[in-house]
């Protein structure tokens, strides 16, 4: 596990918190529906804000002779607690405006009442109320905490929201939902911890002193409807009106509290009698009442909603991550200091450590003094004679964290003796700085006196066994070491695979080498056409990814059957009704554009697949045209035919058109698009969506040819579309 004071804390803060975090959050999900549930009812009078005291009470009290308090909630929904001219109490919510009973006032119900409880005090009164303000402090902490591992981790505030290096599925949620989520989890953090300092008296509440407004002789009656007072004050501003118990008796007041202050207004002439602030602490505490439970904005409470249930993925995914870190156990069998070789290895989410571990557990076995051990705890070791170093990169080209100190500790440390060196860099091709600390590294050693090279650099991209066995391979016929080459060695668990049966499939032919194979899910699985369906043919890491038709719940494929295919060949020979293992990849930035004002499609061989479920589901009937290229017009493409008649019938697509390239007319997909040039600029211009699925090299001539188009016609660059998001690929 990396050694990062940032991220012991992060986890230790967590771990210690967990069991209360995840019964706050399930509280604070079911109260945050509850505060929507609330406002269904619908008793709130659309113009409140610009109702008067002046209008509504003299409004009420003809309605209501006898009245005693007068409230309005958080809701913004007005009660009345009074007694009508029948003598009948009425408690219930009413339109201010002519005392309309809305609707009686039902108390939360048991079950709300009991989250509650368990959400502000954990049933433990007092002390319960102190575990809880705690554990709200714990997640503040929590959450700055991991804000400085994803600045850590994205190389300064500036890159904070750029994109997120994905090793594994949990540690990308846990840090794009993290993102997501700051605002909202700090918010409910803070106020939470706000509200327990307050009500276990942390917070001095000063005293406020009444202002007393001395009469000068006696009042003059005046009509409520001239109150100034009455005609400042909005209904929307007031929490509660106490009414005078006794009419026309100048020592009854009406006693007014708003959110800041309480008046205590004369009922013969409306004057100001008495009036007090309410404390900043107070105030305060509502506000973070309010922004603690969303109780006054629909919104803000299903974001809370979220975040709650959010805070859940983040205890599962953190232990996750936590658990794949670890779980790699690294026993040493000699100290540093007699061993012969040293393994050091530099990690952020512990997968290079399983491929070290492996070299070191097999040199181990041949009876080498092997030595592992982080790239941070670099020391002199007199004995080595070699020195094996395998590193990934974090961030933007940085050490990944157990090996923030290595360059700092190697030009402060010198061996002793020559050491024989050589390192291996893991990353993603896909990110600009494909093992850039590696490269480093090696350079660093290169120019150390004591470090001689035993071989080249040598990269793994996505953690390939087949990529790193040509290491193993290299260095194991060096040394006359006994290192197993086999790729299957070197390969994790796949994990998340769903299996799936064969349902139907078509066979090939002498002028078609393309078939069609349609899996059905055997447990619920949410996909849609676009999605990445990743096979593992030889049961290893290696993965082969087909493109998803969505087809009634289950998933088609159009393969073309490659001589010696890996993975064409492993589904071509899958049986009728025949069980396979797969992964189902979420391609959102291949999902077919629901509000576009219409789209084109095109493609080349096996791309047309996932386009043949997107029409099939277009049921908001999108003008939608086909461009297809083939080799061969045969019985598939008369297949695809027949499927686009019956879905032009059904208004799922415009239109049609193909090209064959190999025949008596050849004609290529571009000659398609050439063809139809003014339709393709417009669609552009009108914000359509233009999407691509097929081979790279069809990709590129198409790109081409509408980067002429849009300069001819439109007087723009595709580039200027492409940043619209107007051009959606999805191409190998």
């Amino acid at each position: 596990m990396t050694l990062s004071i940032w991220r012991y804390a992060h986890l230790a803060l967590a771990f210690v918190s967990t069991l209360f975090l995840i019964i706050l959050s399930v509280t604070g999900v079911i109260l945050a529906f509850d505060a929507v549930n609330e406002k269904t009812p619908g008793y709130r009078i659309e113009d409140v804000d610009s109702i008067s005291l002046a209008a509504c009470i003299p409004a009420l009290s003809k309605v209501y002779p006898e009245i005693m308090e007068l409230s309005v909630d958080h809701n913004q929904f007005v009660t009345i607690d009074a007694t009508n001219e029948d003598g009948d109490h009425v408690k219930a919510y009413i339109d201010p405006r002519d005392g309309k009973v809305l609707g009686p006032i039902v108390p939360k119900s048991s079950f709300i009442q009991w989250n509650i409880a368990l959400h502000r005090s954990l049933f433990l009164k007092e002390t319960g109320r102190i575990a809880v303000g705690i554990v709200s402090f714990l997640l503040f902490l929590i959450t700055i905490s991991g804000v400085i591992l994803i600045v850590k981790r994205q190389q300064g505030v500036r890159h904070f929201f750029a994109k997120i290096n994905r090793d594994f599925f949990s540690q990308y949620f846990h840090v794009v939902s993290g993102r997501l989520f700051l605002v909202p989890i700090l918010v409910i953090s803070l106020t939470g911890t706000y509200l327990f300092m307050v009500r276990i008296g942390l917070m001095n509440q000063e005293e406020q002193k009444p202002v007393v407004t001395e009469q000068s002789g006696e009042a003059i009656p005046l009509e409520k409807t001239k109150f100034p007072i009455f005609q400042q004050t909005k209904l929307a501003h007031v929490e509660k009106i106490e009414f005078p118990l006794m009419e026309d008796d100048p020592e009854e007041f009406f006693i007014l509290k708003l959110r800041d202050k309480i008046i205590n207004v004369n009922q013969i002439d409306g004057s100001v009698a008495e009036q007090t602030s309410i404390a900043k602490t107070v105030v305060f505490e509502k506000l973070s009442l309010d922004l603690h439970t969303g109780r006054t904005n629909i919104i803000w409470a299903v974001v809370l909603g979220f975040a709650s249930l959010n805070i859940l993925a983040f205890i599962y995914t953190g232990f996750v991550m936590t658990f794949k870190r670890t779980r790699t156990k690294v026993k040493n069998k000699f100290k540093a200091e007699n061993a012969e070789i040293v393994v050091l290895v530099g990690t952020e989410n512990g997968s290079t450590l399983f491929f070290a571990n492996q070299i070191h557990q097999q040199l181990l076995s041949d009876g080498k003094r092997s030595f592992i051990a982080e790239m941070n705890q670099y020391r002199a070791y007199p004995q080595a004679q070699h020195l094996i170093i395998f590193t990934s990169t974090y961030g933007l080209g940085s050490p990944p964290a157990n090996a923030t100190h290595f360059t700092d500790l190697v030009s402060k440390i010198n061996q002793q003796q020559d050491i024989l060196f050589s390192v291996v860099g893991f990353g993603s091709k896909a990110y600009p700085d494909f093992c850039e600390f590696a490269k480093d590294v090696d350079q660093l050693l290169e120019k150390q006196e004591w470090a001689k090279r035993y071989l080249n650099l040598y990269t793994v991209n996505d953690k390939s066994p087949d990529e790193f066995v040509k290491w193993v391979h290299a260095w194991s016929e060096r040394s006359l070491t006994a290192l197993a080459t086999a790729p299957a060695l070197y390969t994790e668990k796949q994990v998340g695979l769903k299996t799936l049966k064969v349902v139907e499939k078509t066979l090939v032919s002498d002028d078609n080498s393309t078939f069609k194979i349609i899996l059905a899910p055997q447990s619920r699985s949410d996909f849609q056409s676009g999605d990445l369906l990743a096979i593992y043919p030889a049961s290893d890491s290696r993965e082969r990814f087909y493109s998803i038709g969505q087809n009634d719940g289950r998933i088609q494929l159009m393969v073309k059957l490659y001589e010696n295919g890996l993975g064409s060949g492993y589904l071509y020979n899958l049986e009728l009704n025949g069980k396979l293992k797969a992964r189902i990849v979420q391609n959102s930035a291949f999902h077919f554009p629901k509000k576009a004002p219409a789209v084109a499609m095109i493609a080349n061989g096996t791309g047309i697949a996932p386009f043949l479920g997107m029409i099939m589901n277009n049921r908001d009937a999108i003008p939608v045209r086909m461009y297809a290229g083939f080799r061969y017009d045969n019985e598939l493409t008369a297949q695809y035919r027949q499927f686009s008649a019956d879905e032009i019938a059904q208004k799922h697509l415009e239109s049609l058109n193909f090209a064959y390239s190999r025949g008596n007319e050849p004609q290529y997909v571009m000659d398609l698009i050439r063809k139809d040039a003014q339709y393709f600029a417009d669609l552009l211009a009108n914000e359509g969506v233009i999407m691509i699925c097929g081979s790279l090299k069809m990709q590129k001539d198409v790109e081409i040819l509408l980067e002429e188009l849009c300069l001819s016609k439109n007087n723009q660059t595709l580039s200027f579309y492409k940043n619209r998001n107007q051009l959606m690929t999805d191409c190998y």
